[in-house]
C-alpha cells in the first residue's frame, strides 16, 4: 500500500528525463525529524525504509519518531518492521524454502484455487554455489571433473530448482559453476538504489509511479553482509525469516546501536586488503559488536576500492556485527559503471544519495554513532589468522613462532615438532607444521584483483625461478566468479598459476565450508597414523577446528599471495 506520509516527505526526482518517486529524508527533517541528516548512513536506510512503508500498522509513526529519539542517546531499545527490496539465497538454504512454495501450491491446489498464485512477493535469487567439492584438483581437467561430479551428486536438486525458476514469477536462479552467491550479489545483481512501480497519488495525478529507494536484502548465508560494501544494507538470516521477507512479511528487528570505525592514512605497499580485514576483525572482536551495526567512515575511505571494502564487510560475521556498512561515494558510482550496470541506473543512484544525503565525500561530516574506536591504516601489517580462530591476527614474521606455541599448549605436540615421518611410496616426509591444503578460495578475497593478481605475479616469478608447489601440498583456485578466470587469463597469470598447481577446480564455495575434498590416501594415512597436526592455509574466512578438512587441524586465513607462497615452501 501508499505510505501514510505522516512526514510529508514524497517527493519526484528527475534523473535523465525520467522521473522517480522518493521519500525524502531532508524534507523528513524539516517536517518534524529533527537531526536525522546527522545519523549514521546504515541507520538512514532504516529510517527511509520505515517512511516508505509507514501503514498504521506494521510501521506506525512512532516507529519512525523512535529513529529521531535514537540521536539523544544513541541508542534506543525499540522494535521496528524492516522491509528488504529483495532476498538472496544459496542451494543448501535455498532449497528448503523453494519446497515449501512449491508445498503451498500443492494445498493451494487441493483448495480449488489457482496455484499460480503462489509466488514470491519480493525478487528472490537463489545462486547454486555450496555443492562444488574439491575432488580433483592440480591439472587443467579438474574444473570440469568437479562440475561433472557435482551434476551427479545433486541431480535431482538442480532438476528441482530449474523447475521452480520456470514455475515461480519474482524467482531467478544462478546455476553451477558461474560462482558464489555473495561476488554474483556485487559484480551483478546488486544496483544500490532499486526501484519499483507502484500505484499511489502524488499531487494531485493518481497511477503508477516507479518509486526509488535504497537496495537492501537479506540472505540466507551469514555473509551476505559481503555487499555492504557497495553501500546496500543486508545481512543474513534463517531460512523462516527469509521466506517470511520472501512473502512479503516484514523482518521483526531492535533499532541497532551503530559502532562507527573510523579509517585514517593509508595502506603501505605490500600490505592487503586481507591484512586489513584480519586487523578489523580482531578489534572489533575484542570490541564487542554483536547484533550491533558496524559502519566505516573517515578519510581512509578515500584510499580503499569497492573490492576492498567488500572484503571488510564480507568479514561481519567473523567480527560478529550484524553488518560493515560502507556509504555511496565516488568509488561506489566507478565500480557501478566499470561492472556494467545500465547507465540510467548509474545515473540514479548518484543523484539519489546526494538528494538523500547517502553520498559521502571528504567534506562530509562525521556522523553520531553509539560508539566509535579508530584505525590508521598505515598501521597494517601483513598478518595471517590461526590456527582456530578467524580473529586470531599474527604479524607475518610471528606465525612459525605461534605455531610452535599453539603445537605445544594447545594441540600437546611441542616434544614432536621436529619429528618427521615417511610417506608409503613417496621420496619425501611430513611432519608438524606441514602445509597440506593451499586453497585459494572463494568469499573474502576473490572479489579483490588486487591481491588476485598478486597471487599470479607471485605465482609467475615462482615459475621463472624454477619453483613448485611442494608435492604433499593439495592446490586449488575457486574463485567467487568467473569474471575471475577471465582477468587471470586475459593477463597470462593463469598459466602461471597453472604450472605450480593453482589450476581452477570451481567456482563457488568450497575449502572454506569443508568442502576441499580429500587428500591423497597415503598423506591422510600418515597424518592420521602419526598425530600429525597438520595445517591448511587459505584465502577465506572460516578457520575453524576441523571445518576445512578432517586431517587438518591448524588452519589459517591469508590473502591470496601469501596461499600461493605456503604452497611452495610446504
Amino acid at each position: 500500500m501508499t505510505s501514510l506520509d505522516s512526514f510529508k516527505c514524497r517527493k519526484t526526482l528527475k534523473v535523465g528525463g525520467k522521473n522517480y518517486v522518493y521519500y525524502s529524508l531532508p524534507a523528513a527533517e524539516k517536517n518534524g525529524l529533527k537531526g536525522i541528516s546527522k545519523l549514521p548512513y546504515s541507520m538512514k536506510v532504516l529510517l527511509e525504509n520505515l517512511l516508505r512503508n509507514e501503514d498504521g500498522r506494521s510501521v506506525t509513526k512512532e516507529d519512525i519518531v523512535a529513529v529521531s529519539k535514537w540521536l539523544r542517546k544513541r541508542s534506543l531499545e525499540h522494535e521496528i518492521a524492516f522491509r528488504p527490496a529483495r532476498v538472496l539465497m544459496q542451494d543448501f538454504t535455498g532449497v528448503p524454502a523453494v519446497v515449501d512454495l512449491a508445498a503451498m501450491r500443492n494445498a493451494m491446489q487441493k483448495l480449488g484455487g489457482n496455484a499460480e498464485k503462489i509466488n514470491p512477493l519480493v525478487p528472490v535469487d537463489l545462486v547454486i554455489d555450496h555443492s562444488v567439492i574439491v575432488n580433483f584438483f592440480g591439472d587443467n581437467k579438474a574444473f570440469a571433473k568437479n562440475v561433472a561430479e557435482e551434476y551427479k551428486q545433486n541431480q535431482e536438486r538442480y532438476e528441482f530448482l530449474k523447475w521452480g525458476q520456470k514455475a515461480f514469477s519474482n524467482f531467478s536462479v544462478v546455476p553451477p559453476g558461474t560462482g558464489i552467491c555473495h561476488q554474483v550479489n556485487l559484480e551483478y545483481l546488486a544496483q544500490t538504489v532499486w526501484t519499483r512501480k507502484q500505484k499511489m497519488t502524488v499531487g494531485k495525478k493518481t497511477g503508477t509511479f516507479e518509486v526509488a529507494y535504497p537496495d537492501s536484502l537479506v540472505g540466507t548465508d551469514s555473509h551476505t553482509t559481503m555487499v555492504n560494501g557497495l553501500a546496500v544494507l543486508g545481512w543474513g538470516v534463517g531460512g523462516i525469516e527469509a521466506e517470511a521477507c520472501m512473502l512479503g512479511q516484514p523482518l521483526s528487528m531492535l533499532l541497532p546501536n551503530v559502532v562507527g570505525f573510523k579509517l585514517k592514512g593509508a595502506l603501505k605497499e605490500g600490505v592487503t586488503a586481507t591484512d586489513l580485514v584480519l586487523t578489523v576483525t580482531q578489534m572489533l572482536r575484542k570490541l564487542g559488536v554483536v547484533g550491533k551495526f558496524v559502519e566505516f567512515f573517515g578519510p581512509g575511505l578515500d584510499h580503499l576500492s569497492v573490492a576492498d571494502k567488500a572484503t571488510i564487510a564480507n568479514m561481519a560475521p567473523e567480527y560478529g556485527a550484524t553488518c560493515g556498512f560502507f556509504p555511496v561515494d565516488a568509488a561506489t558510482i566507478d565500480y557501478l559503471k566499470t561492472s556494467g550496470r545500465a547507465s540510467a541506473r548509474v545515473a540514479l543512484v548518484a543523484a539519489y544519495a546526494k538528494a538523500q544525503g547517502l553520498f559521502r565525500t571528504a567534506k562530509s561530516p562525521d556522523p553520531v554513532f553509539t560508539e566509535t574506536l579508530a584505525l590508521d591504516l598505515g598501521d597494517v601489517v601483513p598478518s595471517m589468522a590461526g590456527p582456530k580462530r578467524p580473529e586470531g591476527r599474527i604479524a607475518l614474521p610471528a606465525v612459525s613462532e605461534g605455531f610452535s606455541t599453539a603445537l605445544a599448549s594447545e594441540y600437546k605436540k611441542g616434544d614432536d615438532a621436529a619429528t618427521r615421518y615417511p610417506v608409503d611410496g613417496k621420496n619425501f616426509d611430513l611432519g608438524q607444521g606441514d602445509v597440506v591444503i593451499a586453497a585459494i578460495t572463494s568469499c573474502t578475497n576473490t572479489s579483490n584483483p588486487s591481491v588476485l593478481i598478486g597471487a599470479g605475479l607471485l605465482a609467475r616469478n615462482a615459475v621463472a625461478k624454477g619453483l613448485r608447489a611442494k608435492p604433499w601440498v593439495k592446490t586449488s583456485l575457486a574463485p567467487g566468479s568467473q569474471v575471475v578466470a577471465e582477468y587471470l587469463a586475459n593477463s597470462g597469470l593463469q598459466k602461471d598459476l597453472d604450472k605450480i598447481g593453482f589450476n581452477l577446480v570451481g567456482f563457488g564455495c568450497t575449502t572454506c565450508i569443508g568442502n576441499s575434498g580429500p587428500l591423497p590416501e597415503e598423506i591422510s594415512k600418515t597424518i592420521n597414523d602419526n598425530g600429525i597436526v597438520a595445517a591448511a592455509v587459505l584465502s577465506g574466512n572460516r578457520n575453524f577446528e576441523g571445518r576445512v578438512s578432517p586431517d587438518v587441524q591448524a588452519n589459517y586465513l591469508a590473502s591470496p599471495p601469501l596461499v600461493v607462497a605456503y604452497a611452495l615452501a610446504g
